[in-house]
């Protein structure tokens, strides 16, 4: 009897309604909900946003919210600000954790095992804990308003993640071709370069997105460290955006639409590199 119970297969609507399947759909409309309303929000005039009730769809769509967000001189610096500061910030990530990740992975080391666990609970570390003293250290050294006041912390707290992420992928890379570059007589980095990193693409190009993303959608210290509008990022940009009489919501949702969809589009492109580093060395230690 239980031998044929667990042979069934369901059929029909019971074959989708299942706790996984309704589970997973729950998930998605909670999360792309809140990403429709913006969407739909930024095509919709002032007097459409501000309605009660509100409309689902635009009932005469208009692109001036984009109009008036793009043409916005402060928008405009702030999303180069956000250029500057996590391009910088996913480049020293990547070449300091390509370095970091092959020594763990690979060479002879004396306290790998604290190191790794050091590493592992400064990635899990909240930001609020930690920046009001970041505050007052740079404020001490000269760091404040400036676009290295904010790529110093983001590469603190977003290299542990990445040095895991390429640690974990050497670990299953095989080793004869790096014995074979040293018997040509290769140096560490020459087999790094020539050998290590073809084959750890995958991950470099994950932790790369990751990284990127983080920092591009960081919000506190980006408030907190950078308060001259020279210096600010588009999600500081966007959520000061308005003054005391009115806040408009359209182009806010314009802005953040522009800023959201370039990050959205290069992981929907790339999805596939993104999940094979994700997925590689996933059960090693």
């Amino acid at each position: 009897m239980s031998g044929r119970g667990r042979g069934r297969h369901r059929t029909g609507v019971r074959r989708y309604l299942n706790p996984v399947t309704v589970g997973g759909l729950v998930l998605v409309v909670l999360t792309a909900a809140p990403l429709y309303w913006m969407a739909v929000t930024s095509f919709k005039s002032p007097v459409e946003a501000g309605a009660s009730p509100p409309t689902l769809f635009p009932e005469d769509p208009t692109l001036d919210n984009y109009r008036h967000a793009l043409d916005d001189a402060d928008m405009g610096r702030y999303l180069f600000n956000s250029v500057v500061v996590c391009v910088s910030a996913t480049a020293v990530v990547l070449g300091l954790a390509l370095f970091a990740g092959y020594a763990l992975a690979r060479l002879p080391m004396r306290g790998r095992g604290p190191v790794m666990v050091g590493l592992l609970m400064i990635s899990v570390f909240p930001v609020i804990a930690v920046v009001t003293p970041l505050y007052l250290v740079e404020r001490e050294l000269g760091l404040l308003n400036s676009h290295g006041g904010l790529i110093i912390p983001y590469v603190a707290f977003h290299l542990p993640f990445a040095i895991w992420m390429l640690r974990n992928s050497m670990l299953d890379l095989p080793r004869e071709l790096e014995e074979a570059a040293t018997i040509d007589g290769a140096s560490v980095v020459r087999t790094l370069r020539s050998v290590i990193l073809p084959q750890a693409g995958p991950a470099l190009f994950t932790a790369g997105v990751f990284t990127f993303a983080a920092t591009w959608t960081e919000f506190l210290m980006a408030l907190t460290l950078n308060s001259e509008s020279d210096f600010r990022t588009i999600p500081v940009g966007i959520a000061i955006y308005g003054d005391r009489y009115q806040v408009p919501f359209g182009v806010i949702f314009a802005a953040a639409m522009a800023a959201t969809v370039p990050v959205a589009l290069l992981v929907l492109v790339f999805r596939r590199a993104v999940l094979s580093g994700l997925t590689d060395g996933a059960v090693k230690g």
